[in-house]
């Protein structure tokens, strides 16, 4: 993008951010969860396995995390956190035991997409309830992994993977027992061996992957891309920029209108 029409969006998106703001309730709470998508490599006699564990800056120690953790992808532009649903976990029965349909539209294409809210309906209730607040509008899709497993990562309001709403939830929902996810999954990042620990980040799996399941279990399953799958295979086709851990040019999702 130009350095004008940057300009023009990150005014735009800082007048949204004071409207929520404005209108949000006015409990805050320091966010307690963080979450950054990090690929750790676990040397298994003949070959190496990628395992997707989440990142924490509270202090914990990841040593008993199956995967390497690696520090949150770095960032280039000081972005404010934000608080979602004013920092009050939606409740899952607004999933309404229904498919959702929705459109995730990007600076590199549109992904659509179909939400299950019955077999994931605490994961739905909560991407909807935030979409529908405008809390992903802006937002940079920090980090892609291009070996051994194949995922963009987004939601995070900060840019850094160290960002939530405010809350953290749980337990995981709707994970594939062969720990196989399918190309066009999309599926919740969480702190890894924690299953209270979802926020608002979430994966696009581009190509099949096979993501082993660590101590709390495996990642939320909550729904499919139904068209834009190609969109998503373009962004990691061009690969990552000079840091390795972000997409080469930047992924920015504009709006995500779900009904």
């Amino acid at each position: 993008m130009s350095s004008k029409r940057d300009r023009e969006y990150e005014r735009r998106r800082h007048e949204k951010w004071v409207a929520r703001q404005a209108a949000a309730r006015t409990q805050r709470r320091r966010q307690q969860v963080v979450a950054g998508v990090v690929v750790g490599a676990l040397v298994l006699g003949t070959g190496v396995v990628a395992a997707v564990a989440l990142t924490r800056d509270d202090g914990a120690d990841d040593a008993a995390t199956p995967a390497a953790t690696s520090t949150p992808a770095p960032s280039t532009t000081a972005l404010p956190a934000r608080t979602g649903n004013g920092g009050v976990l939606p409740e899952a029965a607004l999933a309404e035991d229904r498919t959702w349909s929705g459109t995730l539209t990007t600076t590199a294409g549109d992904v659509e997409v179909e939400l299950d809210g019955a077999a994931a309906p605490q994961a739905v209730a909560n991407f909807v309830t935030l979409a529908q607040e405008g809390y992903f509008d802006g937002t940079q899709c920090h980090r892609l992994v291009t070996s051994g497993i194949y995922v963009l990562q987004c939601g995070d309001p900060t840019a850094t993977g160290s960002g939530g709403p405010g809350y953290a939830w749980g337990p995981i929902e709707n994970a594939p027992a062969d720990d196989v996810y399918p190309a066009g999954t999309i599926a919740m990042a969480r702190v890894g061996g924690d299953g209270e620990s979802m926020g608002s980040q979430f994966f696009l799996v581009y190509e099949e992957s096979q993501i082993p399941s660590d101590a709390a279990g495996g990642y939320t399953v909550f729904g499919r891309i139904t068209s834009g799958l190609d969109v998503v295979q373009a962004i990691a086709d061009a690969g990552t920029g000079a840091d390795g851990v972000r997409p080469v040019t930047d992924v920015i999702i504009e709006g995500v209108e779900i009904q």
